[in-house]
């Protein structure tokens, strides 16, 4: 009879005793389970004993743990060799939740902190008391904010000290880290301290466990920090070089960067980005003489020359009209430009980039600016409102503003890669929503459209992580308006399923049938027969003729009709010619009625038109020459009479005509799997069955 289903084997071993196979019964008491182990080795006091798990995590399967009253115990009472076996064990013990309660019931944080604190070894013993108090943190059972003053200095001195083992440093850095982020109080300790120069010095270390746990320290101080504070010790961190030498040493460092450096990079970016905040939700103060003049500059930077020449002996009415228009130039929606720069945001952040984009590439302002105003008012496009428009939209993309993620490692290698990146992103920026304009053929009322491609330009290309911001002008340029569109094509297609190989698959195996069907309606169009028009040696075309197919497709027959009459029967037309005898379809400048002429405008237009059937008669090669009155039948007549040849039928309105059809034949075929997913790959063919005695056998008649 099979064991119930909550009774499992399981095997049992101990030191210096054999091991047991018991029958464990998983609805008994713990302690009674103990108790039977026990007594099958003859110990006592079962109370005392503990179940762990022999395989690669060790933990323990019991509430009471004698393991760590006896680790804690040998911790004061063995030596320096003694003492790292036993916080070796500590270490790879210390992930179990139940063990670490018991240690830290039973003063276990106190005994590593006096081990930490004393420093009698600065090497091997002082690392695995560092790593087993972290472990030991990390459950949370215990707040960071317990942690004694003395205790927090002891381990700001091992980061301070120049020489010291390296795998100490790493260690305490972790552990200041968590002291800031968990209390004011000790991060304000830290702060005052730990001297950035410090962290410096070990971000500078080629040692990748440094750097990180460095990085780590100084993000957490500088998100511990006020914005006044937090942007002081920024711009003494860029004073220093840091960003340099995080561009060049960690992210084009030949080791791989860690999620964890990843993570810190984000963080040191989006605390940067911060900064610029203030300015984005300050609006401009109309009555601050400082930001008056600074619009005033812009506008000067633009049409100073002119002003000065328009303004010389004009009276202040004169020279205030004369300014207000060339704020109108400049793209501002209002006659006072301040109330352009009244909401937040952009605030006062769009006066800084347009003010930094017109001292910092001035020639490519003033283009900007006299290229637009030479425009009619409709194609102009406004350098003030989209310099607005665009920084909201970068703010919105880089996240300004925004509480920093726990998680994210989403940063931008080329803010590293610039001083005032944010604003040489804008220069370039708004360059491009120049040329996009341009490829749109815009108008004012366009505006939004454009703003919403030139978004869709820089989020592509900031996903593309460029290192460099020449590497970012170069790829944004390269994304134009066109490769826009067929990017969006083509990721709709692929929502759609449209691009997946089993639907890929079913299209190509859908093409014959529905060429079939084209195929046979170019035919009947054929059939129809069309009027077309006589070409003199003038080039007149003033005579009609008729033509068509007949009902078998064996013969084209045609004829002079005269105008404005009824299309003639098919009985009526004298002219035949076997399709047997037609030799080739000729098409544009080689049909023999328009090569002889020259390149004027109404040849080009005949050429696009023009379509010949070369044929036998008798010894001679003949011609029946055809004009089609539009473009339409020009594809229809030229396709009927390819598929009558047996020819492909390759002009631009098969394309289409298959295109449509196949979309519209494959959304039908896969209208009951919607919202399906679809496998790229089909599902393997299950192996044949070691027998067939379930098929019935029909031939065997019932009797």
């Amino acid at each position: 009879m099979a064991p119930p289903r909550n009774v499992v084997k399981i095997a049992v071993q101990m030191s210096d005793a054999i091991p047991q196979l018991i029958q464990l019964d998983q609805a008994k008491p713990l302690a009674t389970v103990l108790k039977e182990v026990c007594d099958a080795w003859s110990l006592t006091h079962p109370e005392h004993y503990a179940l762990q798990f022999a395989d690669g995590h060790r933990k323990y399967i019991t509430e009471n743990d004698l393991k760590a009253q006896q680790l804690l115990g040998r911790l004061q009472n063995t030596r320096r060799e003694g003492c790292c076996e036993v916080l070796r064990n500590l270490v790879l013990l210390a992930s179990d939740m139940t063990f670490a309660q018991e240690v830290i019931s039973r003063d276990g944080l106190q005994k590593l902190s006096t081990i930490i604190e004393n420093g009698d070894d600065l090497g091997e013993m002082l690392a695995l008391g560092l790593r087993a108090f972290l472990e030991l943190m990390e459950h949370g059972v215990v707040s960071w904010e317990t942690l004694s003053i003395s205790f927090v200095r002891k381990v700001i001195s091992y980061v301070n000290m120049n020489l010291m083992d390296a795998s100490v440093q790493p260690l305490a850095l972790r552990l200041l880290e968590s002291v800031t982020l968990s209390s004011p109080a000790l991060g304000q300790l830290v702060k005052s301290e730990v001297p950035l120069d410090r962290l410096l010095v070990h971000l500078q270390v080629m040692n990748h466990q440094l750097q990180t746990k460095a990085m780590a320290l100084l993000t957490a101080l500088l998100q511990g920090a006020s914005p006044t504070e937090r942007k002081e010790m920024l711009d003494h961190l860029w004073k220093k070089n840091l960003r340099q030498f995080i561009y060049k040493n960690i992210i084009h460092s030949a080791t791989p960067m860690g999620d964890e450096m990843a993570h810190h990079l984000y963080v040191l970016q989006a605390l940067t980005l911060g900064l610029l905040e203030p300015r984005m939700r300050t609006p401009l103060d109309p009555y601050c003489q400082e930001q008056r003049d600074q619009l005033q500059a812009l506008r000067q930077a633009a049409f100073e020359p002119e002003g000065e020449s328009l303004g010389t002996g004009l009276s202040a009415d004169r020279r205030r009209s004369l300014c207000v228009r060339e704020f109108r130039k400049l793209g501002f929606s209002n006659s006072n430009p301040a109330q352009d720069l009244e909401r937040v945001p952009p605030g006062l952040l769009a006066l800084d980039n347009m003010l930094y984009f017109s001292r910092h590439a001035p020639s490519a302002y003033s283009r900007f600016v006299l290229e637009n105003s030479s425009r009619e008012d409709k194609h102009e496009c406004p350098f003030a409102r989209s310099s607005i428009q665009l920084t909201v939209l970068l703010c919105e993309l880089l996240r300004v503003g925004e509480p920093c993620s726990e998680t994210a490692q989403d940063f931008s290698p080329m803010f590293f890669s610039q001083d005032h990146s944010f604003h040489e992103l804008f220069c370039v920026a708004i360059q491009l929503l120049n040329k996009t304009w341009k490829e749109m053929r815009a108008t004012q009322e366009d505006f939004d459209k454009v703003m919403q491609v030139v978004r869709e330009q820089l989020a592509r290309t900031l996903a593309l992580k460029p290192t460099s911001l020449e590497l970012f002008r170069t790829k944004v340029n390269a994304l134009t308006y066109g490769e826009v569109l067929r990017l969006r094509q083509t990721e709709r297609l692929h929502q759609e399923g449209t691009l997946a190989p089993p639907i890929l698959e079913l299209r190509e195996k859908l093409k014959p049938e529905l060429m079939g069907l084209i195929r046979q309606q170019r035919l009947l169009r054929l059939c129809e027969g069309m009027l077309f028009r006589k070409i003199s040696s003038r080039r007149r075309q003033d005579k009609l003729w008729f033509c068509c197919l007949s009902p078998n497709h064996k013969v084209l027959q045609y004829g002079d009709v005269e105008e404005g009459a009824n299309p003639p029967t098919l009985e009526s037309l004298p002219e035949q010619l076997p399709v047997a005898d037609i030799r080739a379809l000729l098409m544009g400048k080689d049909c023999p009625h328009v090569r002889e002429k020259g390149s004027g405008k109404q040849n080009k237009d005949l050429y696009e038109l023009a379509f010949s059937i070369s044929y036998d008669h008798g010894e001679e090669e003949a011609y029946l020459n055809f004009i089609a009155p539009s473009k339409r039948d020009f594809y229809l007549w030229t396709d009927g009479l390819s598929a009558l040849l047996g020819s492909t039928m390759g002009s631009e309105l098969t394309r289409l005509d298959l295109e449509q059809l196949l979309t519209m034949e494959t959304k039908l075929r896969l209208l009951e799997l919607e919202n399906v997913p679809i496998p790229e790959q089909p599902p393997p063919v299950p192996p044949p069955p070691t027998n067939f005695n379930f098929c019935y056998d029909y031939s065997i008649t019932e009797p």
